[in-house]
């Protein structure tokens, strides 16, 4: 399973009401039309991440693919048909973007994660090391774990969970709560329980 990750930031004349429904409405055209390949989406609000907005008030968005085939339908899927309204609304209101792809390491994928712990391997550490460590406490936590593809995205790791988790000495991990947006209960505007 592959992630399309992204962060983006609302115009400062822009409510945040009004940025989050057009948000909603976006994914919710996806998962009424999904591309061959395409699995789900969510979409949280965090600050403190200094890839986003320079660490201000953001939204990070997980778009998860079957595999990189399913990544490129996706990409276009996403601007066209019934899809193209949604999106184009929701990129009006939007001041800036980055991206980044990851893919799941370990654990399942959680619907509204809401904590991430972003790390990157510790130097000298093998990435077998690193996993050994890592497996216990994601089994524990009931988390995933994501590690960025190709080098495209600001973190190397990601660990998803419901509450914010101890990771084994060395890793420092920058740790970031989520705001559920997306999924919707119902078009309530509730974010949806995992």
């Amino acid at each position: 399973m592959l992630a399309y990750t992204f962060w983006h930031w609302r115009r400062p004349e822009t409510d945040a009401k009004e940025y989050e429904r057009r948000q909603r409405a976006f994914h919710a055209a996806l998962a009424a039309a999904p591309s061959p390949g395409f699995l789900r989406s969510s979409s949280a609000g965090l600050s403190g991440a200094p890839w986003a907005a320079g660490g201000g008030d953001a939204y990070e968005d997980w778009y998860l693919v079957e595999d990189f085939g399913a990544l490129g339908a996706m990409n276009d899927a996403a601007v066209s048909a019934s899809r193209a309204a949604p999106h184009d609304d929701a990129a009006a209101v939007a001041s800036g973007g980055v991206a980044g792809v990851y893919r799941l390491r370990s654990g399942a994928a959680l619907r509204s994660p809401e904590v991430g712990h972003w790390f990157g391997k510790p130097e000298g550490m093998s990435y077998g090391e690193l996993f050994a460590r890592l497996t216990p406490v994601v089994e524990q936590a009931g988390a995933a774990l994501w590690m960025r593809q190709m080098v495209l995205g600001p973190g190397e790791f990601c660990l998803h969970a419901a509450a914010p988790v101890s990771l084994p000495a060395p890793l420092d991990p920058r740790v970031i709560p989520l705001r559920p947006v997306w999924p919707d209960l119902a078009g309530t505007g509730a974010a949806q329980a995992r």
